[in-house]
């Protein structure tokens, strides 16, 4: 049974960039390319105010991860991923149940996300777990985008 989140260290660099890449590829019909790479996890979990959850897999490696950061008193999420093998377990849930845990640790009264407007699937799960829209931004970086899209905040009170 996969019920514990922790606070990822060095040593899970190379588990996490294969289950986010492994989860993202949902977004091959419209993005070119891997969601991220060990580089860019080392430089986020390097920021002050940042860092990856993750689960462990009860067969070895991890189950899930997200990234967590708090800006200006709000926390913030983003590449949460569960390995497709694990999928539909209530990892997610236990990934955002643990962010805004966190993020209320910190002081935080919200917590946001930013979803590609191309997930139709999305939308309803994060409306399910009290998020609202709030509006949109630029995708970024847009030359790995194969067809137009936009991102959609959304955001949810945690205090």
């Amino acid at each position: 049974m996969i019920e514990n989140v922790r606070e990822a260290g060095d040593d899970d660099v190379n588990e996490i960039v294969r289950v986010i890449n492994l989860a993202y590829r949902v977004e091959d019909f419209f993005k070119r390319g891997d969601r991220t790479d060990a580089r860019d996890v080392r430089r986020r979990m390097a920021e002050p105010e940042s860092w990856f959850l993750v689960v462990d897999s009860p067969g070895g490696g991890l189950a899930g991860a997200v990234a967590v950061d708090i800006h200006d008193g709000r926390g913030h999420f983003g590449m949460l991923s569960v390995d497709p093998a694990h999928q539909g377990k209530g990892i997610a849930r236990l990934l955002i149940d643990a962010v805004e845990e966190k993020c209320k640790s910190k002081g935080c009264s919200q917590v946001d996300i930013e979803v590609v407007n191309l997930r139709d699937d999305l939308p309803p799960f994060y409306t399910r777990l009290g998020f609202t829209e709030q509006g949109t931004t630029e995708f970024t970086p847009r030359e790995e985008l194969t067809r137009e899209a936009h991102m959609v905040i959304w955001s949810k009170p945690i205090a």
